[in-house]
């Protein structure tokens, strides 16, 4: 039986004071996710790593990207040993911002994946289709692409500590909603790329995330689908009040 697991992306916002005040607030919400047998979990800027780590030590903190060196000349980069310096062994690789603003491709990722598995993260790897892919028929595709070569060279072990969190581009941030079924098709069709790739036990252990305007209102309706996991959120993630309402709709 897969866990479920919620996880608040906060991109570029809320500074130290606000992450500091938020990880406090937040600590009876890990209680709340343990006894309910769900991950919870945000992925701050590096700044407010340290200070959320600090204040609510059971809540899992991620980095929102990693570079796939251990150091070197690569200005305003950060690497996986100064995260475990943190006591921060997760991060997001791939998420469509990177993809769409900085130019990071899928082999690019599949380089920080690698990375990221032989240094012992859980890496959350973002895949998703823009409007265009979507309006044309083109998603399954386009995903199809991002994990056979985001994925490529790694082994199954090293998969036990990938998850995937499908966010369609055309509705991050834009209110467009994808439906509950197109969720569930699009999951389940990861997990049969995912048995292909592997075997048929990594394909059902692996979590999947939705994302993609998730808010406390639809959280539910996605996780009722069998092949949904969990929730990558946004927006909704940077108040303690709806981080708490989305985990509270998510379990109920």
């Amino acid at each position: 039986m897969r866990k479920k697991l919620l996880l608040g992306n906060w991109k570029m916002n809320l500074t130290i004071a606000e992450a500091t005040a938020f990880a406090r607030a937040s600590i009876p919400l890990v209680e709340k996710a343990k006894a309910a047998n769900v991950l919870i979990g945000i992925a701050p800027t590096y700044l407010s790593l340290a200070t959320v780590k600090q204040h609510n030590p059971q809540l899992i903190v991620s980095a929102q990207n990693i570079h796939f060196e251990t150091s070197g000349a690569f200005t305003g980069e950060i690497s996986t040993s100064m995260l475990k310096e943190l006591g921060v062994d997760w991060t997001l690789i791939g998420h469509s911002e990177r993809r769409s603003y900085f130019g990071e491709t899928n082999l690019i990722c599949n380089k920080k994946m690698i990375k990221a598995s032989q240094d012992g993260f859980t890496s959350v790897y973002c895949v998703g289709e823009s409007s265009d892919d979507y309006d044309h028929g083109r998603t399954k595709g386009v995903i199809r692409d991002q994990l056979l070569i985001g994925l490529a060279g790694l082994s199954s072990e090293q998969m036990q500590k990938v998850v995937i969190a499908y966010e369609p581009v055309w509705s991050i941030g834009t209110g467009k909603n994808a439906s509950k079924e197109h969720a569930q098709d699009i999951a389940n069709y990861i997990r049969e790329r995912l048995e292909e790739m592997f075997n048929p036990l990594i394909a059902e252990a692996t979590l999947v995330l939705y994302g993609g305007s998730v808010k406390p209102n639809n959280i539910k309706d996605y996780l009722t689908q069998p092949d949904v996991d969990g929730a990558l959120v946004g927006g909704a993630s940077l108040k303690v009040s709806s981080f708490e309402e989305l985990l509270t709709n998510m379990i109920g």
